[in-house]
Protein backbone atom coordinates (compact mmCIF):
# COMPACT_ATOMS: atom_id res chain seq x y z
CA UNK A 1 0.00 0.00 0.00
CA UNK A 2 1.31 3.33 -0.70
CA UNK A 3 0.03 6.72 1.02
CA UNK A 4 0.38 8.61 -2.25
CA UNK A 5 -3.12 7.15 -4.35
CA UNK A 6 -5.16 10.22 -4.07
CA UNK A 7 -8.39 11.99 -6.65
CA UNK A 8 -8.13 15.30 -6.14
CA UNK A 9 -11.74 16.11 -6.65
CA UNK A 10 -12.50 18.79 -9.27
CA UNK A 11 -12.81 22.63 -8.55
CA UNK A 12 -16.63 22.20 -8.59
CA UNK A 13 -16.78 19.58 -6.34
CA UNK A 14 -14.16 20.87 -3.52
CA UNK A 15 -15.58 24.59 -3.72
CA UNK A 16 -19.12 24.83 -5.16
CA UNK A 17 -20.19 21.03 -3.77
CA UNK A 18 -19.23 21.18 -0.25
CA UNK A 19 -20.71 24.55 0.13
CA UNK A 20 -24.27 23.29 -1.25
CA UNK A 21 -23.71 19.44 0.26
CA UNK A 22 -24.39 21.20 3.47
CA UNK A 23 -27.19 23.59 2.48
CA UNK A 24 -29.01 20.51 0.62
CA UNK A 25 -28.08 17.29 2.73
CA UNK A 26 -27.28 18.11 6.51
CA UNK A 27 -28.87 14.96 7.27
CA UNK A 28 -26.05 13.44 5.53
CA UNK A 29 -22.93 15.72 5.57
CA UNK A 30 -20.60 16.52 8.07
CA UNK A 31 -17.77 18.27 8.71
CA UNK A 32 -14.29 16.92 10.22
CA UNK A 33 -11.85 19.36 11.69
CA UNK A 34 -8.54 17.89 12.40
CA UNK A 35 -5.20 19.11 13.72
CA UNK A 36 -2.30 18.91 10.85
CA UNK A 37 0.18 16.22 11.68
CA UNK A 38 2.69 18.76 11.22
CA UNK A 39 2.09 21.99 12.30
CA UNK A 40 -1.11 21.49 14.52
CA UNK A 41 -3.58 24.03 12.89
CA UNK A 42 -6.90 22.86 12.59
CA UNK A 43 -8.04 22.24 9.19
CA UNK A 44 -11.97 20.94 8.28
CA UNK A 45 -13.42 19.23 5.11
CA UNK A 46 -16.77 17.75 4.52
CA UNK A 47 -17.56 14.27 4.17
CA UNK A 48 -20.24 11.70 5.19
CA UNK A 49 -20.49 9.54 7.89
CA UNK A 50 -21.15 5.89 7.23
CA UNK A 51 -23.41 3.89 9.28
CA UNK A 52 -22.16 0.41 9.41
CA UNK A 53 -23.27 -2.96 11.19
CA UNK A 54 -24.25 -0.26 14.41
CA UNK A 55 -20.81 1.41 13.77
CA UNK A 56 -19.78 4.47 12.40
CA UNK A 57 -16.86 5.16 9.67
CA UNK A 58 -15.03 7.62 7.89
CA UNK A 59 -14.15 7.19 4.40
CA UNK A 60 -11.78 8.70 2.01
CA UNK A 61 -13.57 8.30 -0.79
CA UNK A 62 -10.67 10.62 -2.68
CA UNK A 63 -8.01 8.19 -1.60
CA UNK A 64 -4.82 9.49 0.92
CA UNK A 65 -6.34 13.00 1.55
CA UNK A 66 -4.67 15.46 4.10
CA UNK A 67 -7.26 14.71 6.10
CA UNK A 68 -6.69 10.95 6.06
CA UNK A 69 -3.19 11.49 6.80
CA UNK A 70 -3.94 14.14 9.33
CA UNK A 71 -6.61 11.76 11.61
CA UNK A 72 -4.14 8.77 10.91
CA UNK A 73 -1.58 11.01 13.07
CA UNK A 74 -3.60 12.59 15.53
CA UNK A 75 -6.23 9.84 15.84
CA UNK A 76 -8.73 12.45 17.53
CA UNK A 77 -10.44 14.98 15.60
CA UNK A 78 -13.85 17.27 16.29
CA UNK A 79 -17.08 16.58 13.89
CA UNK A 80 -19.97 18.50 13.30
CA UNK A 81 -23.53 16.98 12.46
CA UNK A 82 -26.50 19.19 12.23
CA UNK A 83 -25.54 21.63 14.00
CA UNK A 84 -23.64 19.72 16.92
CA UNK A 85 -20.43 19.45 17.97
CA UNK A 86 -18.54 16.48 18.96
CA UNK A 87 -14.56 15.22 19.81
CA UNK A 88 -14.26 12.10 18.83
CA UNK A 89 -11.27 9.48 18.77
CA UNK A 90 -10.97 6.66 15.96
CA UNK A 91 -9.27 3.26 14.85
CA UNK A 92 -7.88 2.61 11.66
CA UNK A 93 -9.95 -0.08 9.93
CA UNK A 94 -7.31 -2.79 8.77
CA UNK A 95 -6.51 -3.45 5.21
CA UNK A 96 -9.14 -6.68 5.10
CA UNK A 97 -11.92 -4.58 6.99
CA UNK A 98 -11.71 -2.08 4.11
CA UNK A 99 -14.14 -4.19 1.08
CA UNK A 100 -17.33 -3.97 3.23
CA UNK A 101 -17.39 -0.65 3.99
CA UNK A 102 -16.47 0.69 0.59
CA UNK A 103 -19.40 -2.12 -0.40
CA UNK A 104 -21.75 -0.19 2.37
CA UNK A 105 -19.95 3.29 1.22
CA UNK A 106 -21.45 2.86 -2.16
CA UNK A 107 -24.40 1.72 -1.33
CA UNK A 108 -25.29 4.69 0.80
CA UNK A 109 -23.57 7.86 -1.42
CA UNK A 110 -22.66 6.08 -4.60
CA UNK A 111 -25.35 8.39 -6.58
CA UNK A 112 -23.63 11.38 -5.35
CA UNK A 113 -21.80 13.54 -7.55
CA UNK A 114 -17.91 11.36 -8.67
CA UNK A 115 -17.97 9.22 -5.69
CA UNK A 116 -18.58 6.49 -8.29
CA UNK A 117 -16.32 7.65 -10.38
CA UNK A 118 -13.63 7.97 -7.64
CA UNK A 119 -13.63 4.50 -6.75
CA UNK A 120 -13.28 3.72 -10.08
CA UNK A 121 -10.12 5.41 -10.69
CA UNK A 122 -9.02 3.69 -7.18
CA UNK A 123 -10.33 0.52 -7.45
CA UNK A 124 -7.96 -0.86 -4.77
CA UNK A 125 -10.03 -0.98 -1.29
CA UNK A 126 -6.61 0.00 0.76
CA UNK A 127 -6.66 2.95 -1.02
CA UNK A 128 -9.31 4.34 1.13
CA UNK A 129 -8.14 4.81 4.42
CA UNK A 130 -11.18 4.45 6.56
CA UNK A 131 -11.36 4.68 10.39
CA UNK A 132 -14.26 3.62 12.56
CA UNK A 133 -15.07 6.56 15.29
CA UNK A 134 -14.58 4.66 19.01
CA UNK A 135 -15.66 7.65 21.08
CA UNK A 136 -17.52 10.72 20.94
CA UNK A 137 -17.72 13.55 23.41
CA UNK A 138 -19.29 17.07 23.73
CA UNK A 139 -16.91 19.32 22.53
CA UNK A 140 -15.73 22.61 24.60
Amino acid sequence: MTDTNYVKPPWRVRVIGARFARLFKPSIISVLSVPGRRTGTWHETTLAVLDHDGAQYLLSAYGHTEWSRNLRAAGTGRLTRRGRTQNIAVDEVPAAGLPPLIDAYLAQFGKMPTVAKTFEALPEPTDHPAFRITSTGAAP
